[in-house]
This record gives structure tokens, C-alpha cells and sequence, in this order.
């Protein structure tokens, strides 16, 4: 039988958390589940997580709500581990250089529509 990888942990409090970061912690936790589970019951899961977190935002306290963005933020991590995405570099690719759209560091985009 092989050995259990090491597990991962985050950096210490205070330190920055990178998405890589996320990303492998939630591949180290729950990767195996994730796979076997495939990206559409997965997918389905986070649109779960998504509705609670728009509860929490309209009757949640501080705490709820910040434990609903983590959750929507693992199983974003966890579509995009099962899709062999880097969320870091597409992060980078698509926002790096400023608005997609308008290409402004501070989008000067018209607000009536989705930058």
C-alpha cells in the first residue's frame, strides 16, 4: 500500500494565502473525492455553496458569511483542480493587465454594463 502523502497547510495567520495556495490545499484534502465525484456534481455542489452564501448575505452574521466565501471559494478551487486549471494564471491572463474590456487599471467601463 503506498504511503499517504504529506499533507498541506497553509501558511501561518497573517501570512498571504496565494490561490496556488487554496488550490493545493483543497487537491490535498479532498482531490481523490473530487475526482471520483467529476465536474458536474461538482459544479452542482458549488451552485449549492453559492446559495447559501447569497443567504448569508442577506440575514447571515460576519461570521456566517465569511464561512459561506470560504466554502465558495473551495469548491471554486475544486472545479477548477477536477478542469486541470491554475486559478492563479488565469487570474493573471484575464485580469492582470486591467479591465478585460476597457484595458484601464480602474475600469472606466459604463457601469450598466458587465465589464
Amino acid at each position: 500500500m503506498p504511503a499517504a502523502p504529506s499533507p498541506v497547510r497553509l501558511p501561518p495567520t497573517g501570512e498571504p494565502i496565494s490561490l496556488q495556495d487554496v488550490q493545493r490545499l483543497i487537491r490535498s484534502m479532498f482531490g481523490e473525492k473530487d475526482a471520483a465525484r467529476g465536474p458536474e456534481a461538482t459544479f452542482l455542489w458549488f451552485t449549492e455553496e453559492i446559495g447559501e452564501l447569497a443567504g448569508a448575505l442577506r440575514n447571515g452574521t460576519r461570521e456566517e458569511l465569511a464561512l459561506e466565501f470560504a466554502d465558495v471559494l473551495a469548491w471554486l478551487a475544486t472545479l477548477a483542480n477536477i478542469a486541470g486549471v491554475d486559478l492563479e494564471e488565469a487570474v493573471r491572463a484575464k485580469y492582470g493587465s486591467g479591465c478585460p474590456r476597457c484595458g484601464a487599471a480602474v475600469c472606466v467601463c459604463d457601469p450598466a454594463k458587465k465589464p
